[in-house]
């Protein structure tokens, strides 16, 4: 059938296939064009590489509020010789972020003077549902007498912040205490509001902001970088011992694009270079040249095109991996003339008619063998399956349609490059036929044994972390900044669900001696939980009760053990009475100035969230992502942030009484839940593989016999086991990275079996096409394994070995159809 397809192709006119070859460019850059002007852009987010993870709804609304509130934050520190540099230094940088036109970022601060003050003041009518630890426990073992002598102590101490007025309304002064232990302990102090922490002999104040967009829009990048550049150039000029030290999403995105603009244009350009020094070594001559550059054009602006019209959008590390797009489509312009320099007799068109079988054959393996790479679950390497299929659909069609008008001028006479194909060729058929039966054999056992060391030995690792690795400076200074803030916040958390609201927050208790505990054992540097500000009723019905033993019947003795007039007892009692049926609760709480910092925390059922909701529906729409389900999150539920974790295998395992058989809590931790399907979906990428394989032998019986299909088939297999085996042998981990690009091994592998198998006996044309076509793979494939992206290196350096062993083998066919010389 293929050969009836050639035939009607061929019977069209050039000038009418050339028409067509237009039409279909210019159709395709006014659709661009188009899809430019009405939102098409370039991505540069990182984290819209990551697959999507299933969660149940009230997971999925936590993990959003937790990247909505921690995503695109700074921390700097700015660490001087004493206490009045620093605060001065970090009061001259918020000033001059605050003063930049326009404004990069908003929420700038260091320490929030006036919290302290409104919680005192929203907590102080309630006080008598307020007990810290240690006061409980004084009271539930009647050591009244003890309090009361803490009591005076602390009446007499000259730095006490007792009044009049308060202790006519707390004679024990038990407020206070509650009030500081609401306070988070940490290193951290506050001087003038500005957050101080003293360590070593030097004091680093503490400057927080949030930029006004994501830090992973180019935009948007770089007015933050230039903001931030200008107030740390006033700072130092003003100040100029001052050391500034940076932590932040925005410093590890700069750095990626940064990357990946210089290896877009370093791989792209010496791809080029490499491409051109290929066709002018083989054909002499300027025709080919263009054509081959007019080949990869076309490609591209197919591959650009294609992309945009599937995602709207084009990742920047879609060009990068596109890039060794070069490598590939210039394969066809290689057949092509290679063709065309062994038989010049034959004109262009026929030419293309010849070439048509085993290049539609090839363009088939390698466009499933790209899609293959989409059922990844990450969007950008989906991105780079479209990305590079379209773009070889491009080359094919400029070949079939473009071709036989544009490629006619004939070539120079000179056969010296088919000469030294003939030779190699010649070479590898004498050496396999001069192979004795037992040196044939020994080396077969010692490629046996090569290939059975390395896969006993090949192990996964599908940590999302090895997507990205940050310069070492930019990691040293994060590190140093979360050690001054005592761990921080990572990127797991607790997520602690309950029925309705008192059932919440009875989890949340419960949950606080474990916390407690893992801190005390170093698993865990901090927690940030609302628990502190929000008990449970029966928490504050306990203490109301304890309380009792105060404002009851001893009301009086208390008064005057303390030296307190005995007329305000009344006053007191009736307070205490009349506070019986008040309750701290969330909504009031959550909706007050010293509570509203951390209403993110909490997460009402989407009844009573709907504005909230709604806002994030219309951002979502927005940005063309899917919305979030507004009819399952019935719980209520809040998030625990974790900072300084540093042994989380043992900090799930104490927690596991409260996590395991659906408990109150959960540990999220999207690094190892995305890490996960990484696993599976590098397991199902190798299903792929095999079953690619069996039905490439399958579909090539048709157009060959068995035995010659199974051949064709062997060499990408037989190449996938040998880089799989030098991959075990030194120790590389096996990554899904690794396995999509076994998959391209296959798709392009396999071409060269095909072009030898087509041509048979008259092979010498074939031998230097899959010559060139193999220089320049390698060339493209070869300059990915040095990206500084482990992901990109990962991928390259995979093809790099893949595509050598394909050469390698592929000629070897040759010897199948020809026989023996």
């Amino acid at each position: 059938m293929i050969k009836h397809i050639a035939q009607w192709v061929s019977d069209i006119k050039p000038s009418l296939r050339f028409l067509l070859w237009v039409t279909i460019l210019i159709s395709l850059a006014f659709t661009g064009l188009h899809l430019w002007q009405h939102g098409a852009k370039v991505q540069t987010d990182i984290l819209a590489m990551l697959p999507k993870v299933k969660e149940d709804p009230l997971t999925d609304r936590a993990l959003s509020r937790v990247e909505s509130q921690l995503a695109n934050r700074i921390y700097i520190a700015l660490i001087a010789s004493n206490e009045t540099e620093a605060v001065s230094a970090a009061k001259r940088f918020m000033d001059s972020l605050e003063q930049t036109s326009p404004a990069a970022f908003d929420d700038i601060q260091s320490a929030d003077l006036n919290q302290g003050e409104a919680l005192s003041q929203y907590y102080f009518p309630y006080r008598f549902k307020l007990l810290t630890q240690k006061q409980t426990q004084a009271l539930s073992q009647d050591q009244l007498p003890q309090m009361i002598l803490s009591t005076q102590q602390a009446l007499y101490n000259a730095f006490n912040f007792a009044n009049s007025r308060l202790l006519t309304q707390d004679p024990l002064l038990l407020y206070p205490d509650n009030i500081m232990a609401m306070v988070p302990k940490n290193q951290l102090q506050v001087q003038q509001g500005i957050l101080l922490h003293k360590q070593n002999g030097h004091v680093a104040s503490i400057v927080m902001a949030k930029g006004i967009n994501s830090a992973f829009n180019p935009d948007a990048q770089q007015a933050q970088l230039a903001s931030l550049d200008n107030a740390i150039q006033v700072t130092t000029h003003q100040y100029q011992n001052i050391k500034i030290i940076k932590a932040g999403a925005l410093f590890h995105a700069a750095a990626a694009t940064e990357t990946a603009k210089n290896e877009i244009s370093t791989i792209g350009i010496i791809s080029l270079v490499g491409v051109i020094a290929l066709v002018w070594f083989a054909f002499r001559s300027i025709m080919p040249l263009l054509i081959a550059l007019l080949t990869l054009t076309t490609g591209f602006l197919f591959a650009l095109i294609g992309t945009l019209l599937v995602f709207n959008q084009i990742h920047l590390l879609t060009l990068v991996f596109g890039t060794s797009l070069i490598g590939i489509a210039i394969d066809y312009s290689f057949h092509f003339y290679c063709e065309r320099l062994q038989h010049q007799t034959l004109s262009a068109s026929n030419t293309v008619k010849h070439i048509f079988p085993a290049i539609s054959l090839a363009l088939l393996t390698s466009v499933l063998a790209y899609l293959s790479m989409g059922l990844a679950p990450f969007p950008g390497m989906q991105q780079v399956a479209i990305f590079c299929a379209s773009g070889l659909i491009g080359a094919y069609l400029t070949l079939i349609l473009a071709y036989p008008l544009l490629a006619q001028s004939p070539l120079p006479t000179s056969k010296k490059q088919l000469v030294l194909a003939t030779q190699y060729q010649t070479m590898l058929t004498r050496f396999s036929h001069g192979l004795s039966h037992q040196q044939l054999t020994i080396s077969l056992i010692i490629l046996f044994a090569f290939c059975s060391y390395g896969l006993l030995h090949l192990k996964s690792n599908d940590d999302i972390r090895q997507l990205q690795q940050s310069p070492v400076q930019i990691t040293q200074e994060e590190n140093q900044v979360r050690s001054l803030l005592s761990g921080g916040t990572d990127n797991q958390f607790l997520l602690v669900k309950g029925a309705n609201e008192q059932a919440l927050l009875q989890h949340l208790e419960s949950l606080t001696p474990y916390l407690q505990k893992a801190i005390s054992l170093g698993y865990l540097g901090n927690a940030i939980s609302i628990s502190p500000y929000l008990p449970s009723h029966k928490q504050q019905d306990e203490s109301y009760q304890l309380q009792e033993k105060i404002y009851g019947k001893s009301l009086h003795s208390i008064l005057d053990d303390i030296g307190l007039d005995d007329s305000i007892a009344p006053a007191l009692q009736n307070a205490y009475l009349n506070a019986r049926s008040q309750y701290i609760e969330p909504d009031g709480f959550l909706t007050s100035a010293g509570g509203k910092s951390l209403s993110p925390l909490w997460l009402a059922p989407t009844a009573k969230v709907s504005s909230e909701v709604k806002l994030t529906q219309t951002k979502l729409a927005q940005t063309k992502l899917t919305p979030i389900a507004l009819n399952q999150t019935n719980e209520f539920g809040t998030i625990v942030l974790l900072g300084g974790i540093h042994n989380l295998p043992a900090l799930t395992q104490l927690l596991m009484p409260l996590i395991h058989n659906n408990g109150p809590v959960k540990l999220v931790d999207k690094v190892a839940d995305i890490s996960h399907i990484m696993g599976q979906y590098r397991q199902l990428t190798l299903a792929l593989l095999a079953i690619a394989l069996i039905l490439a032998c399958f579909i090539f019986s048709i157009r060959f016999h068995f035995k010659l299909a199974l051949i064709i088939v062997a060499v990408p297999t037989l190449a996938t086991l040998f880089t799989l085996a030098i991959l075990g042998v030194v120790g590389s981990a096996l990554t899904l990275f690794h396995a999509l690009a076994l998959i391209l091994v296959f798709g392009i592998g396999v071409d060269y079996s095909l072009f030898f198998a087509e041509a048979q006996k008259d092979s010498a044309g074939v031998m230097m096409a899959v010559f060139m076509s193999a220089c320049s793979t390698l060339l493209a494939f070869g300059l990915l394994a040095f990206s500084n992206t482990p992901a990109i290196h990962t991928f390259g350096l995979t093809l790099l070995l893949g595509i050598g062993f394909t050469f390698l083998l592929s000629p070897f066919i040759h010897v199948v159809t020809k026989g023996k010389p």
